[in-house]
């Protein structure tokens, strides 16, 4: 696609500014739905209104129903000051969804025998044999003590392994340690240096104990390295990208297509407007001019909507898709159920699996689903699900952070699920 010319002529459109907020008024652009129509175009219909009432900049959503695209959408814009609609190939940060993809690499690790998910990861990261544990004393301080047995890969891959964020009791080591967040993009110390140092800092919690959301996924990104000698974005391009044709997945954009590259926008009182660059977490990041030395398996890809479906479709599918078998159909099963009991309290009726959350109680959650679905999202306000008793794959991607109060995931739940009986 040839995409200069549109962009050059969009880009003499006018774009209304409010002080330093951008809002968005008027007609979005949009993708044409694909095998779709009839009720998915309530779906287009309420997309289109997030973004006339500058809520959203733009947004691409893929809806997948039997192995085939019901519906494929881009609304509104990439870049709101070049005047650049956002178009269905376009690519975004997709932070937390590298998870699931990482998980899945561990799992195939697993798969060629050269470790188990039950293995504590002191055996391949010897400096994670002994941890340590800070334990509040409930008058703002906190107690270091040893964790009571070793962090086991599986921990890793439910986040029960004790491992927050850096903002756990002992935070103030880990500022001093510089690992606080979950953005990497900037660091110019490869993931097995950084993992290596968190190794030395107080956990949130002893391993088992509770769900916590942190750096998991970052160290089973070093342990990937470390078990299959390779560079993290080598192994995820040679066994999982290139098998699964995902051709627009990257820890950092190739230069050639920097123009495709969504814009982050912040939400506020005033409206939108674009986030620092690089700004840190709350920013464009350093996706493209950074330093390119550390891929963070927690949160570093970037992707595009197609590409994220086709590796969901290979999950659904039970681990193959056209011929590239990634994962057996048992290892799909295992990562996909409930591993936690009732540690995981971020969704009324969720559980957690390896690299998911999953639906155990569709009453108690109260949103149209099935139990079973599983899923997550990403830090820059995307969101993705697959349900097997539907046979469906939903993406959602968007660059908004902070969102401020915009409700669009809920709604898009809403009309995917009113049309699925429409569905072919």
């Amino acid at each position: 696609m040839n995409r200069m010319p549109k962009r050059l002529l969009w880009g003499v459109l006018p774009v209304l500014v409010i002080g330093v907020a951008l809002v968005v008024r008027g007609a979005p652009a949009s993708t044409a739905v694909e095998n779709g129509g009839g009720r998915l175009e309530r779906l287009s219909e309420s997309l289109e209104t997030y973004v006339e009432e500058g809520r959203l900049a733009g947004a691409v959503a893929l809806v997948a129903h039997g192995g085939e695209t019901s519906y494929l959408q881009a609304v509104g814009h990439r870049d709101i000051v070049a005047g650049d609609p956002m178009e269905s190939d376009d690519i975004f940060r997709i932070a937390s969804q590298t998870k699931a993809i990482v998980s899945v690499a561990v799992m195939m690790l697993q798969e060629a025998g050269d470790l188990l998910i039950s293995d504590p990861l002191g055996r391949y990261l010897p400096e994670y044999m002994e941890t340590t544990v800070a334990v509040a004393d409930g008058a703002g301080g906190y107690e270091i003590v040893p964790a009571n047995r070793p962090i086991t890969i599986r921990d890793l891959l439910t986040h029960t392994a004790g491992i927050g964020y850096g903002g756990g009791p002992a935070a103030e080591l880990w500022a001093e340690a510089d690992i606080q967040g979950w953005y990497f993009a900037h660091r110019d110390e490869p993931i097995r240096e950084t993992v290596r140092r968190m190794a030395a800092l107080p956990m949130d919690a002893q391993p088992g104990e509770r769900f916590v959301y942190g750096y998991s996924t970052d160290i089973l990104g070093a342990l990937v390295e470390d078990v299959s000698g390779e560079p993290l974005d080598a192994f995820l391009r040679t066994r999982i990208f290139e098998p699964l044709g995902m051709v627009d997945t990257h820890f950092y954009l190739p230069e050639e297509k920097r123009d495709r590259l969504s814009v982050v926008y912040s939400a506020s009182a005033d409206g939108l407007a674009p986030a620092p660059d690089p700004g840190g977490m709350v920013g464009q990041g350093a996706y493209v001019d950074g330093p390119r030395t550390s891929f963070s398996g927690g949160a570093g890809l970037l992707s595009t909507a197609h590409d994220y479906a086709r590796f969901l479709q290979m999950m659904l599918n039970g681990g193959e898709l056209d011929g590239a078998r990634i994962l057996s159909s048992k290892s799909v099963e295992l990562m996909t159920v409930n591993h936690v009991g009732d540690k995981f309290g971020w969704e009324l009726g969720g559980g957690f699996g390896l690299g998911f959350s999953v639906l155990a109680d569709l009453g108690a959650r109260g949103t149209p689903g099935s139990v079973g679905e599983y899923g997550w999202g990403g830090a820059y306000h995307s969101t993705y699900w697959v349900d097997p008793d539907e046979d469906l794959v939903v993406v959602y991607f968007t660059q908004l952070i902070p969102t401020g109060d915009v409700d669009d995931h809920a709604k898009l739940r809403t009309l995917v699920y009113q049309a699925i009986d429409e569905m072919q």
